[in-house]
């Protein structure tokens, strides 16, 4: 069904854009035999009325107009085109240096954010850049997470001007309440996504944090128009980051949990032979308690009571997890995560975007095309299959010519999809957020190109350029900047840096000589990829785990060489491979799966309950308790035996002190 609805909305595409004078519905009907199909005239219209509203949620002009001025409301006469100036991005062109920072502010999103919006905006963009390539990969590689719940469907809500409801669990009370707010706008801040819209019982201004939302926003009918003043980047400036929403008072175990003992605000109450007690400032008491429960019989609570008992809800729920898992043993062949299935919607926009790609590159390689579109070479053939039977049966010269020969694409007749789309909502929100998030970075945001590409795009993206007022990100805050320019700096000059390092998994700080390739980012953190010269190898450490780090005047030994990971985007996980790797089988319950995605899973299999299975290469499984404890449950070891085995006796020693 879906290829079917694919050719019907093609074909309307192609008729619609083809006459000034537009078309009748039963002219369309007539000339579009998918339509005749339908079983009744009622079942006729609904298709109908299903592919226009489609087309319009993809930003494209559809128009519908009175074929008798004096009776502009009679619906016996409406006629529908397609405006084909509003239609194609035209009168646009970008330098090599501004698509640079275009494939940069694209990458910077998940894979899945907006259903591949930044993917389906670069490849209508590469045909306003003459000669363009991928870039080479950047020192400084940000990444923007939408990872938070319910991030889509505030965002749709958000773009659609439609009043939601939602229960929200209050910061200052911790109450659950309904609440019903006009999203003006959302933006990232402080590592955590903000809506900010207008809560119509409190009738003002308000911030929610996603991450406390409770239910899935509800849409209501009517719509709203947000005021001509507001801005997501000057509320987002308004934020100030909360130090405390509570302080906690632990005991922990001498020499051991030193990630809690250097966080800013913490402090030592009392030194003991068995225990020191330690009072911690928390933000978020979920995270926290996932903290605590990862450290296992070398932390305890003393308050508040509150925290204490989330800590053992969590433990006892990774304990009942790992004594309940099945034993797993993946033996398919190796590959990345299972993506979702292409709906009718995705394959338009990809064929939309294909014919204007083949008419400026004749003879195109069909496995370069295949590659370049994110696809199968066989399914690249289907969509040229696709193309050749799409479009009006009863005009001379309708369809397109396709063919392929040698492994080379020829296409031709299709002189009104010659250009590409212009921009949808989603598309230009990806790249105008992406750039703008960029001209904060310190390194990049002087550069010239940066500011003209966004100015172009801009102007391009015409009445989805709004989405740079409503949409934004902050990808640094002040703390860690200065370790992003030095290494910067480190990196202009080549020289090695000097550093005092935290390491969790193994509870200690340590001293660090390292030769940085790139800095990155990733789940809202800041990474540098570097050589280690006491490790004899390419380690990435976390920004906010260096205690101290300063720049040496000894030139690097390695001579500018790149770690195993910096050919590949960050999105490729944290994890740098090495031949004494051990495999780990973990099953990830729906909210785990990132797990996956982040430590580079090399086979996964849905299991029938739902969850995931997925092999991880980890150099050392000293982590994975912690790790474990700390998901409650949405995550545990299926094997090996001897790993398993293990991490159940380290929850019920962890368990059992929560009691003691």
């Amino acid at each position: 069904m879906s290829a079917k609805r694919t050719e019907r909305l093609l074909t309307l595409v192609i008729l619609l854009l083809s006459s000034k004078r537009g078309f009748s519905k039963e002219e369309l009907f007539e000339e579009i035999e998918l339509y005749r199909e339908a079983p009744t005239p009622a079942a006729r219209e609904k298709l109908f009325d299903r592919d226009k509203a489609m087309l319009r949620e993809q930003g494209i002009p559809l128009e519908s107009f009175s074929e008798d001025p004096l009776f502009e409301t009679d619906n016996t006469v409406q006629r529908y085109r397609i405006n084909a100036e509003e239609y194609q991005l035209t009168g646009v062109t970008f330098t090599a240096e501004e698509y640079t920072f275009l494939s940069l502010a694209a990458g910077m999103w998940d894979p899945a954010s907006l259903d591949s919006a930044p993917s389906r905006a670069m490849r209508k963009l590469s045909l306003r850049t003459p000669g363009s390539e991928p870039p080479a990969p950047l020192p400084v590689q940000p990444r923007i997470r939408t990872s938070e719940p319910y991030w889509d469907e505030v965002w749709r809500a958000m773009a659609a001007r439609r009043t939601i409801t939602f229960t929200y669990r209050a910061a200052s009370t911790g109450r659950e309440e309904k609440r019903t707010v006009r999203p003006w706008g959302m933006g990232s801040r402080f590592g955590h996504w903000y809506l900010v819209g207008f809560d119509a019982d409190r009738q003002a201004e308000r911030f929610f944090r996603l991450s406390r939302m409770t239910s899935p926003p509800a849409l209501r009918e009517g719509g709203f128009e947000p005021p001509e003043s507001f801005d997501i980047n000057a509320a987002l400036a308004s934020l100030t980051r909360r130090d405390t929403e509570g302080t906690a008072e632990l005991l922990v175990r001498p020499g051991t949990c030193n990630i809690l003992r250097v966080r800013r605000g913490s402090a030592l109450v009392e030194h003991g032979e068995e225990w020191d007690r330690l009072r911690v400032p928390y933000t978020g008491l979920p995270a926290l308690a996932a903290e605590v429960a990862g450290f296992g019989a070398n932390a305890s609570v003393v308050e508040p009571a509150e925290l204490g008992a989330r800590v053992r809800e969590l433990l006892t729920g990774a304990l009942d997890a790992a004594r309940t898992a099945p034993e797993v043993e993946l033996t398919g062949a190796q590959g990345t995560l299972p993506r979702r299935k292409s709906s009718a919607q995705d394959h338009l926009l990809r064929l939309l975007d294909l014919v204007p790609y083949l008419l400026a590159h004749p003879g195109a390689d069909l496995k370069e095309t295949a590659q370049r579109f994110e696809v199968t070479e066989a399914q690249l053939t289907r969509d040229l299959d696709l193309l050749f039977v799409s479009g009006p049966r009863h005009y001379p010269d309708g369809l397109m010519d396709v063919d392929v020969e040698g492994g080379r694409i020829y296409l031709s007749n299709a002189r009104n999809l010659s250009q590409p789309v212009r921009l949808a909502m989603d598309e230009a929100c990806t790249l105008i957020v992406g750039l703008q998030a960029l001209r904060d970075l310190p390194g990049i945001a002087a550069h010239p190109a940066l500011a003209t590409a966004q100015a172009k795009l801009t102007a391009a993206a015409g009445d989805a350029a709004r989405m740079g007022t409503v949409v934004a990100t902050r990808l640094s805050e002040d703390e860690v900047q200065p370790h992003l320019e030095l290494f910067q700096e480190a990196l202009r000059r080549g020289v090695q840096v000097e550093m005092s390092y935290l390491v969790p998994a193994r509870d200690q700080i340590t001293e660090r000589v390292i030769e940085p390739v790139r800095a990155f980012s990733q789940d809202d953190r800041w990474y540098v990829e570097a050589w280690c010269t006491s490790s004899a190898g390419f380690r990435n450490f976390r920004l906010d785990r260096i205690q101290d780090v300063r720049l040496t005047d000894r030139p690097v030994t390695r001579g500018g060489e790149t770690g195993p990971s910096h050919e590949a985007a960050p999105s490729t996980g944290l994890y740098i491979p090495s031949p004494d790797d051990r495999s780990v089988v973990l099953v990830l319950k729906e909210s785990a799966r990132w797990i996956a995605a982040q430590y580079s899973a090399v086979r996964t299999e849905a299991l029938g309950d739902g969850s995931l299975a997925a092999e991880l290469r980890v150099g050392s499984v000293a982590w994975l308790p912690g790790l474990i404890a700390g998901l409650g449950g949405a995550a545990a070891v299926a094997g090996p035996r001897d790993l398993r085995a293990e991490v159940l006796r380290w929850l019920e020693a962890a368990l059992a002190s929560t009691a003691a």
